[in-house]
């Protein structure tokens, strides 16, 4: 079975992110990236299915040098082939032109199946898998929590708002996965050390084809500013004994927070 795997590099979620004077990036320097966690389920069901059916695992990242260690990461963990697909013109894409670049890059490796987390952690847009699909014009299923692949056909259980969405379907198709979809595996230390030694093939816009057509300047979404959150205000500590206390609260829930 040959299968591809979408795997996005992302800040560690304890990072503190200091934005650039340009209000459109923020500063890399000491930040330590980490493979997207809803891509960890993605990759331990790819390596399932590798474990059950034999095959070949490929994963795809898009991204600057942060990329590097996450891909060495998924490596680690038994995926087959690294691809890093990198070139200033992808700088800063939005959901849309990932999707495009990511599906000039699967399209044609004769994949069965392309897994990708349900959601990027940091801009949890949700849309790069759907777009993905519809550029490949494979059927699809979402924030799937259970997956059973037999032969050509799969069947996928979806979370939806109270319940589970049974979706079947044939293959090669695209899958998105949720939490609890299965345990992602911890790699190796011999993992680790066999993943220094692979190559991790690098695609820019010209081996894509995509020269000149996915700049900043032809996308539809355009990033105006990025802005910290507004500090949080501090709490008030209410003095007095149990009694004085309750009323003081009250008060400022009903005079300040207007709430009763």
């Amino acid at each position: 079975m040959k299968i591809a795997v979408c795997v996005k590099s992302v800040p560690d979620t304890e990072a503190k992110i200091s934005i650039l004077a340009d209000q459109l990036t923020f500063d890399h320097a000491g930040i330590k990236f980490i493979t997207s966690p809803f891509d960890e389920y993605a990759i331990e069901a790819a390596l399932q299915l590798k474990e059950r059916y034999g095959g070949e695992i490929t994963a795809f990242s898009l991204g600057g040098e942060e990329v590097v260690e996450v891909l060495r990461n998924t490596l680690a963990r038994g995926v087959d082939n690294g691809v890093h697909i990198k070139d200033p013109e992808f700088a800063g894409a939005d959901p849309l032109t990932a999707a495009k670049i990511l599906a000039a890059a699967i399209d044609g490796g004769d994949f069965q199946l392309i897994l990708c987390g349900q959601q990027g952690v940091g801009g949890d847009n949700s849309q790069v898998p759907a777009m993905l699909a519809e550029l490949l014009d494979l059927p699809q299923a979402t924030l799937v929590v259970a997956l059973e692949i037999e032969a050509d056909k799969f069947k996928a259980h979806c979370e939806i708002e109270g319940a589970h969405q049974i979706v079947q379907g044939t293959l090669p198709a695209v899958i998105s996965t949720g939490k609890g979809l299965n345990e992602p595996r911890y790699p190796s230390i011999k993992g680790v050390m066999a993943a220094r030694r692979k190559e991790i093939v690098i695609k820019d816009a010209a081996a894509l084809g995509l020269s000149g057509q996915l700049t900043a300047s032809q996308r539809k979404v355009k990033l105006i500013a990025l802005n910290a959150p507004p500090a949080r205000p501090s709490g008030k500590m209410i003095a007095g004994d149990p009694a004085t206390q309750a009323h003081q609260l009250a008060r400022l829930l009903r005079e300040e927070a207007k709430v009763i």
